[in-house]
């Protein structure tokens, strides 16, 4: 991160002091959750923090990531900022996004290391961590208590808008630049405002960032009309597996496909989405054969009438993964036709069971 800066107040207006020292900002008030005010207090008494998500960024994630930088950034704190895996192109030109770095294991004395929408430590893929003082902040269903700290808000749209309330609480200035990171959390994790979950609170946050500088067709035109050609190669493969039982469809490629493409991991983002779209289908499951031949998966649903209530991230939490209800992804042994079947099980059951 840059040079750090003094804090900013919102409004030019001092902080109220609370119980512990710590300031908030004076139209924060009572309704500030208490496992945030132990976080906000952390960030005050420290100087130096680690910052990273989960492997294989996402949006949240990354957005997350660098709008937590530019609050630390605005405490006068240092900030690492740091991933497993690299960023997928169309969010690298998000602001700050060159302040990421992909690296495999951390060290170095830090005051915390703050882990974004992750239920554990081996969600990061990083080494390193495990001797280090843990702040969690997660949105998950799947989300679990693992940290020295923990704050996990199953009801917030993305951990994105965690950050913002960190923000607003600490009386810092959602810049332009964050504004941006933040839309780029909302957008995302809510699949351009379409899963479940989404309030009238959704709309008003968006509304804010948009004040704040964020730019809403910019954001939405480079990560959803950006993409590599490799990435629509693919997606020909994908669709020319696609296969559909009832309400249920599914999908895949072969480790061959990726490496005949010469797509990357990253274009697989979104692909189960084309699958999700079709009019009847309340769950779709895209499958991706590994190079050690493991399969990973993405499942999505659908809410409302013709979604029912396939909750897809308690299946992922059954199989080892997490996510949301509507969007989630786990790991399973191959080969593809045992992986397939496995899921498609679980499907099934959930699909039969009453309310579905």
């Amino acid at each position: 991160m840059a040079s750090p800066q003094p804090l900013r107040f919102a409004n030019g207006e001092p902080s109220v002091e609370t119980e512990g020292g710590f300031s908030l900002a004076p139209e924060v008030g009572a309704g500030v959750a208490p496992e945030m005010l132990a976080i906000l207090r952390a960030l005050q008494d420290g100087e130096r923090f680690l910052v990273c998500s989960h492997s294989r960024p996402d949006g949240d994630a990354i957005g997350s990531m660098l709008a937590m930088g530019m609050l630390l950034q605005q405490m006068g704190k240092r900030a690492d900022l740091v991933t497993a895996d690299r960023l997928p192109p169309v969010y690298r030109g998000l602001p700050g996004a060159g302040e990421i770095h992909t690296v495999m294991r951390v060290h170095g004395l830090y005051d915390a290391a703050i882990l974004l929408e992750c239920d554990g430590l081996e969600r990061t893929r990083l080494r390193g961590l495990e001797s280090m003082y843990v702040i969690n902040i997660d949105h998950h269903a799947s989300g679990k208590p693992f940290g020295a700290l923990n704050w996990i808000d199953r009801h917030a749209c993305s951990v994105g808008e965690l950050v913002h309330r960190m923000v607003r609480a600490a009386g810092a200035t959602v810049t332009p630049e964050m504004a941006t990171c933040l839309y780029t959390t909302l957008l995302t994790d809510t699949g351009g405002f379409c899963y479940g979950g989404i309030q009238a609170n959704t709309f008003r946050l968006a509304a804010e960032l948009t004040e704040a500088g964020a730019d809403p067709v910019s954001v939405a035109r480079d990560i959803y009309f950006a993409n590599p050609f490799s990435k629509m190669v693919l997606l020909g493969r994908a669709l020319s597996t696609l296969r559909r039982e009832g309400a249920l469809i599914w999908l895949w490629v072969a480790h061959e496909d990726m490496v005949e493409t010469g797509a990357s991991e990253e274009d697989c983002e979104g692909v189960v989405n084309y699958a999700l779209s079709i009019a009847g289908v309340k769950a779709a499951v895209f499958l991706r054969e590994l190079p050690e031949g493991r399969i990973r998966l993405s499942l999505r649903s659908k809410t409302g009438d013709e979604g029912g209530h396939i909750n897809v991230a308690a299946i992922s939490e059954r199989l080892g993964g997490g996510g949301h209800e509507n969007a989630a992804g786990c790991t399973l042994d191959g080969p593809m036709e045992r992986a397939t079947e496995e899921i498609l099980s679980e499907l099934r059951r959930e699909l039969d069971a009453p309310g579905a």
